[in-house]
């Protein structure tokens, strides 16, 4: 059976078309348009395009930046605003003649990794991802753990756990909230430490992290920041849902030095003292949101 994901983003729209072993059938990317209806239509005609190529019908799953409401049956929370309010997995449903599954981006991403990714194989899978914001996603058994309220993994609004006098009220977030996970481990939360600490104005994480290769004493003391409030952040999903395999993403995710130095740290904060929880670079990269997405329908 051929699955179609699409994953739904504020700049572009991927789709890629996966046989049943997951194999790359087909994919496109187009600009997201910045209106409701016409990003229907350009789901659709993506759709269109993948299965007249193909000469296949498959099924449709879609990864959104945001979650359709299980009370209200209409998208919340998307930082991609048009989509607020509408009933996209009907109007599409209505639109393609099929059912359609959707899910946040982050649920999907951890789906991906956890079925055929970095953490294949493991039964609970908690998918990080780390880039201009913050997100996180279940799998369990490779499937999306949404909740009844639909947020299941929204570690990201949050606030830092032990939180220390220097950190508390100091950042606020944009879900109106202060000290939110969100705030300190993205990568803006990253490159805003250093350049408060810094008097600086740069830009990136990667910049930031070239400065700690040279040897700068500041920046090191701020990449040092960022592992510790990580590790805390970790530890307390593990504390509370104990996964067996924690998958990074997102532009942080590319930052090699994070993985060895996590393993120590996360013990300081493990309940007991004891923690061997892999923490893992995710393997799709910015494909996992749009696999994930294709196997919301699962393996044949």
């Amino acid at each position: 059976m051929m699955r179609i994901g699409v994953d739904l983003g504020g700049t572009k729209i991927e789709l890629v078309a996966l046989s049943g072993e997951g194999s790359e059938l087909f994919r496109k990317r187009i600009a997201t348009p910045r209106d409701y209806q016409a990003t229907i239509e350009a789901i659709c005609a993506l759709v269109d395009e993948a299965e007249t190529q193909l000469e296949m019908t498959g099924t449709v799953g879609i990864g959104i930046p945001g979650v359709i409401s299980p009370f209200s049956g209409l998208v919340k929370n998307a930082n991609s605003t048009w989509l607020n309010g509408h009933p996209l997995d009907r109007d599409l449903e209505q639109r393609l003649g099929r059912k359609v599954r959707v899910a946040n981006d982050a649920n999907c991403f951890a789906v991906s990794e956890a079925l055929d990714g970095a953490a294949a194989g493991k039964e609970v899978v908690f998918g990080v991802i780390i880039g201009t914001g913050c997100g996180a996603g279940i799998a369990i058994n490779g499937r999306v753990h949404q909740g009844g309220n639909g947020i299941g993994g929204e570690w990201g609004h949050n606030p830092l756990p032990w939180i220390r006098a220097e950190e508390f009220n100091s950042t606020e977030c944009f879900c109106g909230k202060h000290d939110c996970i969100e705030t300190f481990i993205s990568g803006t939360g990253f490159v805003r430490d250093y350049n408060q600490a810094a008097g600086a104005q740069l830009s990136s994480g990667a910049e930031v992290m070239a400065l700690v290769e040279q040897g700068d004493a500041e920046a090191g003391v701020a990449f040092e920041r960022y592992l510790d409030r990580l590790a805390r952040s970790l530890a307390h999903v593990i504390n509370l849902l104990d996964p067996d395999a924690i998958v990074l993403g997102g532009g942080m995710s590319n930052v090699q030095a994070i993985y060895p130095a996590l393993p120590d740290r996360l013990k300081r904060y493990v309940v007991g003292g004891e923690c061997r929880t892999p923490v893992l670079a995710n393997h799709y990269g910015c494909s996992s949101g749009v696999r994930g997405a294709a196997w919301l329908w699962g393996r044949d």
